[in-house]
Order: C-alpha cells, then sequence, then structure tokens
C-alpha cells in the first residue's frame, strides 16, 4: 500500500511594500512521503515571494 500525502493548511499574511502586494492567503499543502520538511518550506517561501492576488498551489497529479 502507497503512503498517503500528509496535509498542512497555513494562513499566509503577505506585506510587500516595494510591489505595494498586501494579501491574506489560506494555503492547503499536500507534502508528499518522500518530499523533505525544508523542500516543503521552499515552496511556501517562493509563494509568499511572489505572491499576488490569483496565485494557488495546482491540485495534485492524481487529482
Amino acid at each position: 500500500m502507497a503512503l498517503r500525502a500528509t496535509i498542512h493548511k497555513a494562513d499566509l499574511h503577505v506585506a510587500d511594500s516595494d510591489r505595494h502586494y498586501y494579501g491574506s492567503h489560506s494555503l492547503t499543502i499536500a507534502k508528499h512521503p518522500s518530499e523533505t520538511e525544508e523542500r516543503m518550506m521552499v515552496r511556501i517561501i517562493a509563494f509568499a515571494l511572489q505572491a499576488q492576488e490569483d496565485l494557488v498551489f495546482t491540485k495534485g497529479l492524481s487529482e
């Protein structure tokens, strides 16, 4: 039986005065069993650095 992804939820509040973007995002993040905690955090940081109103994580390949 294959291991399932672990679901993490996070509320992210971004205040970027350089780009004049201020927003809140409720994130649902699936962490694959082979993915490290560090890689998942890098994905969240990348999301925060590129945040905009219509940016979202994609659904998994099997959805």
